[in-house]
């Protein structure tokens, strides 16, 4: 390849990246939505381990408010099922399915700002003994909120910023 080929290669390359970059805006920039939602969200009380794993998650990464200008109802509902199976019909993995549906209000105006759901699942290993079963069964549950936060978290740093109070 020629030297003058690899210029105009790198020049369009430069200019791809500066076009581009022109754009993006970081979510926790000045102006960003995760700047904007910072301690500003009232998390409804969890009922259940699953939910309290999901709002400490929450809590860790947007922080915890009261009173707040905006608040989020959600609901976790979550199941297993077997994946993997022995020639003797034993369960040796299994799957934890989980899904979480929220909504985000205005706190003063009762407005929905947005709503949505999302699915995940997390897998875990089933032995013979059912203490470590069971304490991999937890395990998979926790890492499952977990990822269901962090998704929420996702979804709510993509808002536009002027949607926010």
């Amino acid at each position: 390849m020629s030297l003058s080929n690899r210029r105009s290669i790198l020049i369009a390359g430069a200019a791809l990246l500066l076009s581009s970059a022109c754009n993006f805006s970081p979510v926790y920039g000045p102006e960003g939505a995760g700047s904007k939602l910072e301690g500003r969200i009232l998390f409804d009380a969890p009922d259940s381990r699953d939910e309290y794993i999901l709002v400490r998650q929450l809590e860790t990464r947007l922080g915890r408010a009261d009173p707040a200008p905006m608040s989020l109802t959600y609901s976790v509902s979550n199941s297993s099922s077997s994946l993997g199976t022995t020639a003797t019909g034993s369960t040796t993995r299994l799957h934890r399915y989980g899904s979480l549906s929220y909504t985000l209000k205005n706190t003063a105006t009762g407005e929905t700002i947005t709503t949505g759901s999302f699915r995940n699942f997390a897998a875990y290993s089933a032995t013979s003994n059912t203490a470590a079963t069971l304490a991999s069964e937890r395990a998979a549950s926790e890492r499952l909120m977990t990822l269901l936060a962090d998704q929420l978290v996702d979804r709510l740093n993509l808002l536009d910023p002027a949607l926010l109070p």
